[in-house]
C-alpha cells in the first residue's frame, strides 16, 4: 500500500495533466497513507519555492456587498451586520503603517461594494504605489474589463478571484447573483491584462463531492494561477447555510483541505499558496507542512476587523501592528522557516 501511494503522488508530480481518477485515490487515501502526501508537497514546495514565507498584509476596507452568497456572513440579506466604509485616505494611511514594518504586499479586499468606483480603486492604488517598493493584490470580485485594465495601468500588480467551486449547478445554487461562466471570463480578463493572478475553491460546501474538489485542482491548473487560496466551509450563522454541516463525502473539511492545498502544491509546482485564515480557524495543523508559503494577516484597525464577519472566527486581545507583525515573524521561525524580504512576485 506504502508504494501504491508513493507511485501514485509520482504520476501526479510528473504528468504534465494529472487526471481526475489519480487525485480522486489520493483525495480518498486512508489517514496513515496523508503522510506520504505530506511529504511529497512539502519537498516539491521546498524545491520550487524554498523555505522563505512570505507575509501579506490584508486590508478588509468595506464589508458592504451587493451579492447573495448563501455562506458568506457580508453577504447583502444579511441585516444583522453593521456596515462600514473606509475612507480612501484611511485606506492609504493603514497600507502605509504596514509597509512601514515590514510587508511588502498589501492586499486590498472588501465586498463587492459599488461604491468604489474605477475612479476611487484608481486613485488609493496609485497613492500606496507612492509609498514605495510595495505590491497590491486586489480581491475586490467581479467587475468589468475596463475597470480591471485600469487598475493594471495604475499599478495594481496581482488580483484574487475565487471560482468557489468548479461545479456549475452548485455554483448557481450557492451564489444566485452571478454565474460560473462570468467568474471565469473575468478569471481570463485577469490574465490577459497581466495580473499576477489567483484563485481559490472552497473544501466541504453542501452538496460537494471528492470529484468536484478534483475538478477544483484541475481547473486551477488549467487557470495557470500564480496563487490559489483553499480553505474550509465555515458556516455562518446568519446566512441561509448557517445552520448546515458540510457534505456527507467532505466531514472532515479541515483534512480534506490539507489534502487539497498539498495536491495543489504537486500540481502548480510555483504557484503561492497560502495557510487561509479559514484553515486557521478550523484546525491546529501547520498547513505549512503540507505546502503552503505564505500567510495572510489582518492590518485594518480591530475596529473593522470585528465587522469583516464572512465566518465565525474567534478575536483575541488588541496588539498594535508591530506585535502582531513580531509575533507572525517568531511563529515562521519557529517551524524552521525563513521570513522573505521580496515582494512575492509570482515565480
Amino acid at each position: 500500500m506504502q508504494t501504491k501511494i508513493i507511485s501514485l503522488l509520482e504520476q501526479i508530480a510528473t504528468a504534465n495533466k494529472p487526471n481526475c481518477a489519480q487525485l480522486l485515490q489520493v483525495l480518498a487515501c486512508v489517514e496513515h497513507e496523508n503522510r506520504y502526501l505530506w511529504q511529497k508537497a512539502d519537498e516539491i514546495r521546498k524545491k520550487y519555492c524554498g523555505d522563505e514565507v512570505h507575509i501579506r498584509g490584508i486590508i478588509e476596507f468595506s464589508n458592504y456587498c451587493r451579492c447573495d452568497c448563501l455562506y458568506c456572513g457580508i453577504q447583502r440579506q444579511n441585516k444583522i451586520l453593521p456596515r462600514y466604509r473606509m475612507e480612501p485616505d484611511e485606506i492609504v494611511s493603514t497600507a502605509k503603517k504596514a509597509y512601514q514594518i515590514g510587508y511588502k504586499t498589501i492586499v486590498l479586499q472588501s465586498g463587492e461594494d459599488p461604491y468604489y468606483t474605477k475612479d476611487i480603486i484608481s486613485y488609493i492604488v496609485k497613492k500606496i504605489k507612492q509609498l514605495g517598493d510595495i505590491a497590491i493584490t486586489l480581491s475586490i470580485g467581479e467587475r468589468e474589463y475596463q475597470e480591471y485594465a485600469q487598475w493594471k495601468k495604475d499599478g495594481a500588480d496581482r488580483y484574487l478571484l475565487k471560482h468557489e467551486t468548479a461545479d456549475n449547478n452548485l455554483f448557481q445554487q450557492l451564489h444566485p447573483h452571478s454565474h460560473l461562466e462570468k467568474r471565469l471570463e473575468c478569471l481570463h480578463w485577469l490574465k490577459s491584462l497581466g495580473y499576477q493572478t489567483g484563485s481559490g475553491f472552497i473544501i466541504g460546501l453542501p452538496g460537494q463531492s471528492l470529484e468536484t474538489i478534483a475538478q477544483d485542482l484541475l481547473l486551477l491548473k488549467k487557470l495557470d494561477v500564480d496563487m490559489a487560496g483553499i480553505g474550509p466551509f465555515i458556516p455562518h450563522p446568519h446566512t441561509p447555510l448557517g445552520k448546515t454541516t458540510s457534505t456527507s463525502t467532505t466531514t472532515n473539511s479541515s483534512l480534506l483541505t490539507l489534502k487539497a492545498v498539498a495536491l495543489a502544491r504537486i500540481i502548480l509546482k510555483r504557484a503561492h499558496l497560502p495557510t487561509t485564515t479559514a484553515l486557521e480557524v478550523a484546525t491546529n495543523t501547520n498547513a505549512f507542512n503540507t505546502g503552503a508559503n505564505v500567510i495572510m494577516r489582518k492590518v485594518e484597525p480591530l475596529k473593522y476587523r470585528k465587522l469583516y464577519d464572512i465566518y465565525p472566527h474567534p478575536f483575541t486581545e488588541e496588539k498594535n501592528l508591530a506585535q502582531e507583525r513580531q509575533e507572525v515573524e517568531k511563529f515562521v521561525r519557529s517551524i524552521g522557516r525563513t521570513i522573505s524580504l521580496s515582494k512575492g512576485d509570482a515565480l
